[in-house]
């Protein structure tokens, strides 16, 4: 005699190994991502940490009171891609007087006081299959007294990468 209970149950495991085996996956890939992430925010803090660092001891364009290119590109340890959409024109370094505002003409530059260094716009692709998700970033600041500024009695400091 013939079992119909057998006949049921042909590719029953096939489909319960394609529902766990997907839910795994997906937490699988989260966890992956996760970490990802906490690397991207680790970077993204290293990165406003050496900006501040170099605009309080490297010399800067005291006309337009902005850093030199060759200083943000090292900040960005020397457009070496460490996270995904990451440019020059995310980081934002600000030179700061005793107050906290911004110095604007190069009449005030001698009132210096602070660096400021912002990560603005950036925004993570997360890459988890079937969720297609862009995180907008936390805000990423430091904030270092100024030093030399890159002048010395007899020279300017350009940071340049190497």
């Amino acid at each position: 005699m013939f079992n119909n209970n057998h006949s049921k149950q042909q590719g029953l495991y096939a489909v319960e190994f394609a529902i766990v085996g997907s839910v795994f996956f997906l937490l699988l890939f989260a966890v992956l991502e996760i970490g990802r992430l906490f690397f991207a925010w680790n970077v993204l803090t290293e990165i406003t940490r050496r900006g501040a660092r170099l605009a309080t001891v490297c010399y800067f364009d005291t006309t337009n009171i902005v850093a030199f290119d060759d200083m943000i590109s090292t900040s960005l340890f020397n457009d070496q891609p460490m996270v995904p959409n990451l440019s020059a024109a995310n980081l934002q370094i600000q030179y700061l007087m005793d107050d906290g505002t911004q110095v604007l003409t190069s009449a005030d530059a001698s009132f210096i006081n602070f660096v400021k260094v912002d990560i603005i716009n950036y925004q993570h692709q997360l890459l988890i299959p079937g969720l297609f998700l862009t995180l907008d970033s936390p805000s990423f600041s430091t904030t270092l007294p100024s030093e030399s500024l890159g002048v010395t009695p007899n020279t300017t400091t350009l940071c340049t990468p190497t």
